[in-house]
């Protein structure tokens, strides 16, 4: 069944199908569905939605402050993609960035909502700014998409440092604003291409999280977890986290 699902999506977008044909089936699709723009055909979403919910995802519940491990599976109220200024997702097939792992994972219909909400604002977003969807496919219910400041390696401005921060308390106030979401998964914003020493994202995001949750003692919000990859990014958030003073 499965498979009859798969040829047909690769019938629908046809040339494409014939892209990198060293490739499994279902890795062309994967690569087809990233780089083709919102918006698709209800039976094409339709027949993804057939695809996706007949493949076995993990699903990872934490209750740690901090967290190695692939965001995509970790079962979460929501979780947070660093995203770029279209809110559309990463249109390079397999780049290794967060935001084409979550648009991946969650399937097509996450661009789709991010492309019915862009519609509606008329313009690229911010710095700074936050939209909510669905999760999906996804194990956590909902994706919060920011964008981050641009760094490129070089020393973050007074400006950039402000604007991260307001990517995270944003995040928290959007959240809250929702009212059925408890648990909360920040990945690291703007550390990656967009170049922000993760030393000092990592203060930040940090003392901003710890900052909103001392001033909202009531809020829904209390549960948060810092998720990073890499081994690297562990020891510089344990070295923040060290001084951690809420029970969370």
């Amino acid at each position: 069944m499965e498979n009859s699902v798969l040829d047909k999506l690769l019938d629908h977008f046809g040339s494409h199908s014939q892209m990198a044909l060293d490739l499994s089936p279902r890795e062309r699709l994967k690569a087809i569905l990233t780089t083709t723009p919102p918006p698709l055909a209800e039976k094409v979403l339709a027949l993804t939605d057939e695809l996706f919910s007949q493949e076995t995802r993990p699903a990872v519940i934490v209750n740690e402050l901090l967290w190695k491990g692939d965001i995509t599976t970790l079962k979460a109220d929501a979780i947070v993609n660093a995203a770029n200024s279209q809110m559309l997702g990463c249109f390079h097939p397999f780049h290794k960035c967060i935001d084409n792992a979550i648009h991946s994972v969650a399937g097509p219909r996450l661009r789709e909502a991010c492309y019915q909400l862009m519609l509606q604002q008329g313009h690229a977003a911010p710095t700074g700014q936050v939209m909510i969807t669905p999760g999906y496919f996804l194990p956590a219910r909902y994706v919060l998409h920011t964008v981050g400041p641009i760094v490129g390696h070089r020393q973050p401005t007074p400006l950039q440092e402000q604007q991260l921060a307001t990517c995270y308390t944003n995040c928290l106030e959007m959240a809250a604003a929702h009212g059925d979401i408890e648990s909360i998964a920040f990945c690291c914003i703007s550390t990656g291409v967009f170049g922000y020493p993760p030393e000092l994202a990592a203060k930040v995001a940090v003392n901003t999280v710890q900052d909103w949750l001392i001033t909202h003692p009531h809020s829904r919000v209390q549960k948060v977890i810092f998720n990073v990859f890499s081994d690297a990014d562990y020891l510089v958030y344990q070295k923040e986290l060290a001084v951690w003073k809420l029970g969370n």
